[in-house]
């Protein structure tokens, strides 16, 4: 499973690489955003990277992939000569810890939630072609931990099976900078992971868990798409609820997958507004849901049954015992 999703990931970037270079050869365009005081997005062929620069150092998320690194590396030296000190991966998908290796090689300290390192490791031992032991994180935490770097304190809290099993987002306090991962596609619908321990809900979840700790005044850094705000993340909030209940009526109403990745009428609003057009298609996400939904109803139907089976037992035992006390 994590062979074919990294080789995926690999011909995915190949794909990208191929179509984006200009004739002359150039290399991939990269943008450096600002996006509030020290604070920077970087965009490439990749998740977005999230970067903050100060007298500590640069405090950076993800990396995108190794294949880029090199031009990212550019980039930051337009800012800051200082090295790249702490790198969080937000999980483990390749094109946010492709360039892992690169960095730990030239003295970055790796951080990552648990799960993050063991889908790495397990890459690593499953993958014919040679994964270096330096992609893996250095220090593991469980639940979140605390940066005071920069003249800020960086929150990093664990959010669980949302996009993977081992989603990490990124809080800039001082700066009021949130990084989500690949837990928020602004303006676009989302990968959800269900494979490696991904769900729609928890994916609601760790948003509304975001809700509690930004305002509205809150810069929202998304794993893809441009940079978004608190109204934003609550759209995305809005889309996943909405949707995932119109398909989870259809599902009810015993509609096939095929047929519900062809009703168009319930993600219309969206699609008018570009959701469609990004990595995830319209069909790719109803089948998502899809599945999503069969799961939850597969779980609470089971649960119907053995309730009804116990019931059925428990009207048997009364049956009985009236039986014994009539004789």
């Amino acid at each position: 499973m994590f062979s074919k999703l990294f080789t995926a990931a690999v011909l995915l970037f190949s794909f990208s690489m191929a179509f984006s270079q200009s004739d002359t050869g150039q290399k991939i365009n990269t943008k450096l955003i600002k996006v509030n005081n020290k604070i920077y997005m970087l965009q490439g062929k990749g998740g977005n990277i999230g970067l903050s620069f100060g007298n500590d150092g640069i405090f950076m998320i993800d990396d995108q992939f190794a294949e880029h690194i090199e031009q990212i590396q550019e980039e930051i030296k337009t800012v800051s000569e200082k090295p790249v000190q702490f790198l969080v991966n937000t999980h483990f998908h390749a094109d946010h810890t492709g360039a892992n290796a690169v960095l730990a090689e030239a003295g970055t300290v790796i951080f990552s939630h648990d799960n993050v390192r063991v889908r790495l490791q397990e890459m690593i031992e499953n993958e014919k072609k040679k994964i270096p032991q330096e992609i893996l994180p250095m220090v593991t935490f469980s639940e979140d931990m605390t940066f005071y770097y920069n003249g800020e304190k960086i929150y990093v809290f664990h959010v669980h099976n949302a996009h993977t099993d081992g989603d990490a987002l990124v809080y800039f306090t001082k700066s009021n900078v949130l990084h989500t991962g690949d837990v928020f596609f602004n303006g676009k619908y989302p990968y959800i992971d269900t494979a490696n321990g991904g769900s729609i809900m928890g994916v609601i979840n760790a948003l509304e868990k975001a809700k509690l700790l930004i305002n509205e005044e809150t810069k929202i850094i998304p794993g893809h798409g441009e940079i978004g705000s608190y109204s934003d993340l609550q759209k995305t909030i809005d889309m996943l609820t909405n949707t995932y209940k119109k398909v989870t009526v259809q599902y009810i109403n015993k509609k096939t997958e095929e047929e519900i990745s062809q009703m168009k009428d319930i993600t219309q609003l969206y699609d008018n507004e570009g959701y469609g057009n990004g990595f995830i298609t319209t069909e790719a996400y109803l089948k998502m849901l899809y599945n999503e939904v069969a799961k939850e109803r597969s779980y609470i139907e089971d649960n119907d049954e053995k309730n009804r089976k116990a019931l059925e037992k428990i009207e048997q035992m009364k049956r009985e015992r009236n039986e014994k006390q009539k004789n």
